[in-house]
Order: structure tokens, then C-alpha cells, then sequence
């Protein structure tokens, strides 16, 4: 019989609606529910791509041994993360703090107030590796909530009250010898053999690399920023993480080498990453983001015009059977040639890396593309290889699809696309976009608040947070910059304006929550990004080229004083300031700010390809002037001819019609 679940919106909690526990949803009833029953509060949180999330409960929530514990002894709350980002952030504070390492399920045992006492990721149903069970967790957990009422509470308190002092960010100017000390120190961390930083697992560092690309400093790190630029993102296209049948990339690798990635493949990834590559300027740059930009309108475009948030990693195998991580993408040389016939079949194992052994389980290999063919007719081997692979892998069970719409999400899809459009000449890629975009302020937005999710467009009931702000803002300045349309501009103004009010932080910094949002046991503040940009980074960009646009000092202001309560953490630990760092950079002395105005054409085309050229531009094509954006008022073409305003911070020089006087 269905639980409680069962009404929800959420796909990852319509998964456990099954379930023979008696989960909640996140809300008061439960929590006054656990206080009349006098028991103690079990929290799990995790989101509908993630394996281990799925793992665990197969193991214990499917168990009705289990099942049957939890709820005569907890009551337990079920939470998808991306659709509450809030209640997870507060409690991956606490079990970071708590166990020294986050992640996915986590596992949260709290009291009546919402103050954790314990804290945890996947655990076992079974003790493993001096690991106990989660049964056995269950147990001592709620006797010493029975035995030792006292001690447990004043955990719990201790916890709450170190998660506040944490929210406290001191504050010092991230001035252009910070900056230079964080490229130094992603020096040391970067990994020269395989790309990438740090070891095992291996994550897109989509926001760094942006850094690495917009950074300008003394020679030998610049040298430095754009090596570990080129290293990590040929790296990535050629690796296992990338689909090299399908276009677009999985969440991370789990291995220094990117060979094997954890299959499931998040919009939020790729939506950043076919903006990164296309503005590479290079050849694989543009391959790796026709392809990604391709596979998110493919594969995770929803009816209504949004994107989806995730593909499952784990899928059934052609004979049926239980769910397994990466069957859909995984080959075997017996399988390439039963497609591609022995000759085609041979070469796809050898320019794949597919071998008898396999590099995944059970023989299989994932496919990696280490040197992508310079030879012209090699080059169209590939592509039809290629091709009748991926038909083939068409016919194969597919991976479930989280098709809720975050709206932060399809604001970052709206940004990566519009910069795949303008900068491969895509006219359909910013036709998607501007889709996903009304359908953000038809179905998310009301009475100028945004609503954080929808499906089938239909909208949940919970409030947008600080990124879904930030990032639907960029996106919306992303169109205005494309479409000179000044609609776009008012209403990324409007949704900077509501964040400015409802989010600062006294210190110049911004919570991640709205003020009258529900109360938790903290106030949720986190400006480190994480695999995308937190609240605080996308917030700051949007401000940086809300300004641009506007020339209202107030939000070149706002992003100055923001950025000064991260200058710590991003010259310590700049691999989680990855976005903050590449809106200071691009802050030195900009941006740039370039009014294209004349005639569409090849003339125009070249001066728009040029000034897109330049790092964190922002560059606004029109084919006259437009009132209701500052930027475009008073610009004309010179002499018929379309012309270039280039300025900084409102202050212009001639206008050019050549692109080489652009810079």
C-alpha cells in the first residue's frame, strides 16, 4: 500500500512512495508528530539519479524488518535535495562538520527542533568494513534517545550552535595578488598527468576552469591557468565521463584518469559545460558543445520547453533483471562488431579503448576518445561510427529521467546555450533557450517571486533560493545580450532587485534563503560552489552584468561588498570559489562592455565572433538603438555600417567597424 509519498511531486520521493516505511514529507506535521510520540526524527535526503541513493534503499527501505524498526521507533522524513536545496544545506553543514565528509544519501538522526545528532551518508545493511549496519545505528541511536534523554539534547544543541557561528564570514578585498595566490595554489593541486585536480574521484571543474580562462596576470601564471585549461578540458572530452556516442557529460569519474564515470548525467553539468567549451574557441571546444547542446535538447528537453534535471545512472539490461549502474553506456568488442561489422567494429575497439578485459565490470569498457582523428576521412568514419552506435544504443533500455524543472538549473542551460548559439552560429540553440525562459516566468515566477520547481508545468509549492535568483538572472541577461530584447533585461533586473532585498547578509554577503523564508535550525549560508555555482557566485555575476547593461552603480556595488566576505576562501581554497573567482577577475578592470549595432550580416557576424573573443565580455548585438536597454541608447551604425561601442564601465571609445580594433 502507497505511503505518505504517494501526493508528492517530487519523482526521487514518488520512488519511495512503495516503501513499507511510514516517511513523511518535510514539514511540521511530522516534526509535531515526533513530538507526540516522544521519539526522535530520522532524515534522508538524497535525488533521483543518485545510485547509492537507490542502493540503500533497496537494502533497508524496501525491507520490512527494517521498515517495521523505523517506524515504531523514528518518525522519518524523506527529502529530495534538489528540490528542498535549503533543508540539505543546512544538514550536509552538519554532517560534514560532524563526520568529515558529505554526500549522497545522507542519513540525519535530529530532535524535535530539527538539531541533529547524528549524522551520516550510505549505510550498509549489513556491518562492513568495522562499518555497523544501519539497523544497528537505528538501535543505539534511539536507546540513547530512551537512556540518556540529557546527553542527547545537549549534542544537539552544541551541534545547532556551532552551524551558527559557522554562517559568520570575515571580510577582506580580493584584490589582484589574492587572485594570483589562488591560481598558485590550483598549481599545486592540479593533477599534470591526467588533468584535473586533486586525485580520485574526479569532478568538472566547470567554474575553475572559467576562472583559468577569464585569469590575467603575470606571465608565468597565466602561462600556468591556460595549461591547466587546455590540459583538463581535453582531457575531459576524450575521457570515459564524456559520451563519446551520445554527447554530454556524466556527474564526475571515480578515478584519477577519468576513465569510469558514475553514469548518471546532471543538467546542471552540462548546462555549464557546453558554455565552457564554446567559449574554448577552439575546434574540439566547438565539437564538445555542439554535441552536449545537442544531447541536453535530445534527451532531457521536456514537453513544456524546460530541461529535465537528471538521467539516471543505473539501468536494466536487455534481458531484464535489477537496475545496474552504466549498462546503457558500456560495450563489449563482441557488441561493437555485432553493430558496426568486423572492420568498423575492430577500429571502434581500438579508438575507443575497448579491449576483452574491459574497463568497467563484467568486460565491459566505457568508451574514451584519447586523439580525435586529424585525417579528414577518418574523421567521417568516426562520425558514422558514431552514429550507428548511437541508433543502436537507442534500442537498449534506457536510464529513468528526473524530469522535474529546477528553475536555477534551466538558468544555467539558458546561459550555456545562449553561448553555444551565438558563438557556433546555432540559431536553434537559442530558439531552445528563449523556450526553457518563458517557460521559467509563466510557470516560476509569481508576483515577481520564483518557485523552484515544476513538472509537467506545473509548479511545486516551494520557494526559490538564492540560485535559483542568480542563475535565472544570468540566464535572462544572457538573452537580453542575444536578442537586444529589453524585456529580458527587466526581468532579470526585477529578480536581482527581489535578491538584494530578501537574501543580504549584514556583513555584504548574501544568505542562501529569502528572510521570511521557513526557519531552520540555521539559516542556510554557503557561498563555496560545489559541482554548480552556489547562491552567492551566480547572484554576483548577475550583478556584474546587470550593471554592464544598466550602468546602475548599485549593483557593481553589491558584487564588490559580496566578494569581499569570500576573499578568504577563495585564495585558500579556490577549487570552491571557482565562479566568485572568475567575477573578480573579470571585476579588475571590467568587464567589457560592447554595443554592436547595425544590420545583420557577415560584417556584423565578424564583430560580434570578435568581442565574444574576449573573456567575460559583456556584448549586446542590436541592429539600432534600443531605449530600454542603457547600454544600446545613443548607439548607431557608422556611416550605415554595423559598428562597435566598446567601454568600460560606461566610459567609451570611438566606435570601430573593424574587429581587430576590438580589445
Amino acid at each position: 500500500m502507497p505511503n505518505r509519498l504517494a501526493s508528492a511531486t517530487s519523482p526521487y520521493l514518488l520512488q519511495h512512495a512503495d516503501n513499507p516505511v511510514d516517511w513523511w514529507e518535510w514539514g511540521p506535521e511530522a516534526f509535531a508528530e515526533a513530538k507526540r510520540r516522544n521519539v526522535p526524527i530520522l532524515l534522508s535526503v538524497g535525488y533521483a539519479a543518485c545510485h547509492w541513493c537507490h542502493v540503500m534503499a533497496h537494502e533497508s527501505f524496501e525491507d520490512q524488518a527494517t521498515a517495521d524498526y523505523l517506524n515504531e521507533h523514528y518518525v522519518s522524513i524523506k527529502v529530495d535535495r534538489e528540490e528542498r536545496p535549503d533543508v540539505d544545506a543546512v544538514y550536509m553543514q552538519a554532517t560534514t562538520a560532524m563526520t568529515g565528509q558529505g554526500g549522497w544519501p545522507m542519513t540525519v538522526v535530529m530532535d524535535h527542533e530539527g538539531r541533529p545528532f547524528f549524522a551520516g551518508t550510505y549505510l550498509p545493511d549489513q556491518p562492513r568494513h568495522g562499518s555497523p549496519s544501519f539497523t544497528q545505528v537505528l538501535q543505539a541511536l534511539s536507546n540513547a534517545w530512551v537512556d540518556r534523554g540529557d546527553d542527547v539534547r545537549t549534542t544537539a544543541g552544541n551541534v545547532a550552535e556551532h552551524l551558527r557561528r559557522e554562517a559568520a564570514l570575515p571580510s577582506y578585498t580580493l584584490t589582484a595578488e589574492r587572485i594570483d595566490a589562488a591560481v598558485g595554489t590550483l598549481g599545486a593541486e592540479f593533477d599534470p598527468m591526467a588533468g584535473g585536480f586533486g586525485g580520485s574521484p574526479k569532478f568538472p571543474p566547470s567554474m575553475v576552469l572559467e576562472f583559468l580562462r577569464r585569469y590575467d596576470g603575470p606571465a608565468d601564471l597565466t602561462t600556468k591557468a591556460r595549461h591547466m585549461l587546455a590540459r583538463t578540458t581535453a582531457a575531459m572530452a576524450g575521457s570515459g565521463m564524456y559520451d563519446q556516442v551520445g554527447g554530454g557529460f556524466a556527474r564526475y569519474a571515480v578515478d584519477r584518469g577519468w576513465v569510469v564515470p558514475h553514469f548518471e548525467k546532471m543538467l546542471y553539468d552540462n548546462a555549464q559545460l557546453v558554455g565552457l567549451y564554446a567559449r574554448l574557441g577552439t575546434e574540439q571546444g566547438d565539437r564538445v558543445a555542439a554535441e552536449t547542446a545537442d544531447f541536453m535538447i535530445r534527451e532531457l528537453r521536456t514537453a513544456e520547453g524546460g530541461f529535465a534535471s537528471a538521467l539516471d545512472a543505473d539501468s536494466v539490461g536487455e534481458a531484464g533483471g535489477h537496475a545496474e549502474e552504466g549498462l546503457f553506456y558500456v560495450w563489449t568488442p563482441t557488441q561493437l562488431v555485432a553493430v558496426l561489422g568486423p572492420d568498423d567494429g575492430a577500429w571502434a575497439a581500438e579508438i575507443f579503448g575497448v579491449t576483452a578485459a574491459g574497463s568497467f565490470e563484467h568486460g565491459t569498457s566505457t568508451l574514451q576518445l584519447r586523439h580525435f582523428p586529424a585525417d579528414a576521412e577518418e574523421r567521417r568514419r568516426l562520425d558514422d561510427v558514431r552514429r550507428r552506435l548511437l541508433a543502436a544504443r537507442e534500442e537498449r533500455p534506457r536510464p529513468a529521467r528526473d524530469d522535474k524543472v529546477v528553475a536555477a538549473w534551466n538558468g544555467l542551460a539558458i546561459s550555456g546555450l545562449v553561448d553555444a548559439a551565438r558563438r557556433l552560429g546555432r540559431p536553434d540553440y537559442l530558439r531552445a533557450a528563449l523556450e526553457a525562459a518563458r517557460l521559467l516566468v509563466d510557470v516560476h515566477l509569481r508576483d515577481g517571486r520564483l518557485l523552484r520547481v515544476s513538472r509537467d508545468g506545473v509548479a511545486g509549492a516551494h520557494a526559490g533560493v538564492l540560485e535559483d535568483y542568480g542563475c535565472v538572472a544570468s540566464g535572462f541577461l544572457a538573452l537580453a545580450q542575444a536578442t537586444a530584447d529589453p524585456r529580458w533585461l527587466d526581468l532579470a533586473a526585477s529578480l536581482v532587485d527581489t535578491a538584494l532585498d530578501g537574501f543580504a547578509a549584514p556583513d555584504g554577503g548574501f544568505f542562501d534563503t529569502h528572510a521570511d523564508a521557513e526557519s531552520l535550525v540555521t539559516r542556510p549560508r554557503d557561498p563555496g560552489d560545489n559541482a554548480s555555482p552556489s547562491g552567492f557566485s551566480s547572484l554576483v555575476h548577475a550583478l556584474v552584468d546587470a550593471h554592464a547593461l544598466t550602468g546602475e552603480g548599485r549593483y557593481r556595488n553589491a558584487a564588490e561588498g559580496a566578494l569581499a566576505t569570500v576573499a578568504v576562501l577563495a585564495e585558500k581554497a579556490p577549487r570552491f570559489a571557482g565562479w566568485s573567482l572568475a567575477a573578480a577577475a573579470t571585476m579588475l578592470e571590467g568587464p567589457l562592455e560592447v554595443a554592436l549595432v547595425g544590420p545583420a550580416g557577415a560584417a556584423r557576424d565578424a564583430l560580434e565572433a570578435r568581442a565574444l573573443e574576449i573573456p567575460g565580455a559583456v556584448v549586446v548585438v542590436a541592429d539600432g538603438p534600443v531605449d530600454g536597454i542603457p547600454l544600446l541608447i545613443g548607439r548607431t551604425p557608422v556611416e550605415g555600417h554595423p559598428a562597435a561601442y566598446v567601454c568600460r564601465g560606461f566610459v567609451c571609445e570611438r566606435p570601430v567597424t573593424s574587429p581587430a580594433d576590438i580589445g
